[in-house]
């Protein structure tokens, strides 16, 4: 760490069904940075696409915006000139502040020292922003593009944890255009190959937005309909009788694992209301594993994480198998919740590593990542 202190960018919001939970995850960390050491500037993203900057975002954010997915999308919709708003940055000069306010993103950008984007689901977790980092050239805490963008789609992910030999439940995958052409053929593949009840899922969404629980071919085909008002592609998986078991992933080149922990869903699956809401499950940390299925968990988690170059952090989810003890990947999250409910930082501070040190950590990692690249040809010299 510098000498003076680093200025930290929080990116929050965001285009996506998960814009509510990133305002929870933002609001979060930036209480917990230590003020001492970290300068914040708060970046909120709207529903819209505005960019808004310092004191005002938050209370922008807050305010009552379009929906996450209007009829007719913000892409559609006239260009605004004014991409800025609130340009009110604490830690930067009154020319910076005039610079950055005046210009597109990555003039904002290029004054911070350190990027923490707290975007969950599309346009924040799928590759998108880390793209724009990496042209900017800043350091951003998490993922990068390829490790985003594969952790995000679902389909694309589990097609390289098979090529890892990494234990995953049976699954189906298309796209809206192949099931308006054959309905009835998929359907058909889905009943033959995972039977019922099976999970229906938009390949690129997160937080259990639009998954639904399918008993019976007409709950299919409406769950298959309301995944694809999310996203272009839907993945159908097997259900399985089994414990839901989540590990917490640190580092970069090697990393480490928390200790395991077990979700007791109080409704029916892990879906948003109970990820979300006090009290919508029970999280039980450690999670009651045998030595066999802990040393499973920890082992395929990292490899899990490897397999798609992760960095900085991330979640991996399991089934363990009730009767079995079969190990099961069923995920990975490059940028897990961070709300005073979620999963993550829980099981890193029953690892021994408490929020605002678990913080301190990945900026550091961001940062050592960023010098790492640095170092990286970006052009040919024949000489």
């Amino acid at each position: 760490m510098p000498n003076r202190k680093l200025r930290v960018g929080v990116i929050f919001g965001g285009k996506s069904g998960e814009h509510e939970v990133s305002l929870q995850s933002a609001k979060s960390i930036m209480d917990a940075l230590d003020p001492l050491h970290y300068t914040t500037i708060p970046i909120g993203i709207s529903k819209d696409g505005r960019w808004h900057v310092g004191k005002g975002a938050w209370k922008a954010l807050e305010a009552k915006q379009p929906a996450a997915f209007p009829a007719k999308s913000a892409a559609s919709s006239p260009a605004s000139s004014k991409r800025f708003i609130n340009p009110e940055i604490q830690g930067l000069s009154p020319v910076d502040v005039k610079r950055s306010a005046d210009s597109l993103p990555p003039a904002l950008l290029n004054e911070i020292d350190v990027v923490f984007p707290v975007l969950h689901g599309t346009f924040g977790e799928d590759g998108t922003i880390q793209g724009l980092l990496e042209m900017v050239g800043v350091p951003y805490v998490g993922a990068g593009v390829l490790a985003s963008a594969v952790g995000m789609d679902k389909i694309a992910m589990k097609q390289i944890f098979s090529a890892a030999g990494i234990p995953q439940a049976r699954w189906v995958g298309f796209t809206r255009a192949v099931f308006a052409h054959d309905e009835a053929r998929i359907v058909r593949e889905i009943e033959d190959q995972l039977g019922y009840p099976c999970f229906v899922k938009p390949a690129n969404l997160g937080s259990s937005v639009g998954i639904s629980k399918a008993r019976n071919q007409r709950d299919l085909v409406a769950a298959i309909h309301l995944a694809l008002s999310y996203d272009r592609r839907v993945i159908v998986e097997e259900a399985i009788d089994a414990r839901e078991v989540e590990i917490g992933i640190l580092g970069n080149d090697h990393p480490i694992a928390s200790v395991a922990g077990e979700i007791v869903p109080k409704r029916e699956f892990y879906d948003y209301e109970a990820k979300y809401q006090e009290g919508g499950a029970e999280l039980r940390i450690p999670a009651d594993l045998s030595p066999e299925e802990r040393q499973a968990v920890e082992s395929y988690a990292i490899r899990a994480f490897q397999a798609i170059d992760g960095s900085g952090l991330a979640r991996v989810d399991f089934f363990v198998e009730r009767g079995t003890g079969r190990v099961l990947v069923n995920e990975i999250n490059t940028m897990p919740g961070f709300t005073r409910f979620s999963m993550y930082p829980k099981l890193w501070e029953a690892s021994g590593l408490a929020y605002d040190k678990l913080l301190d950590r990945l900026i550091e990692l961001a940062l050592e990542r960023h010098a790492e690249r640095s170092q990286l040809l970006r052009s040919y010299d024949k000489t």
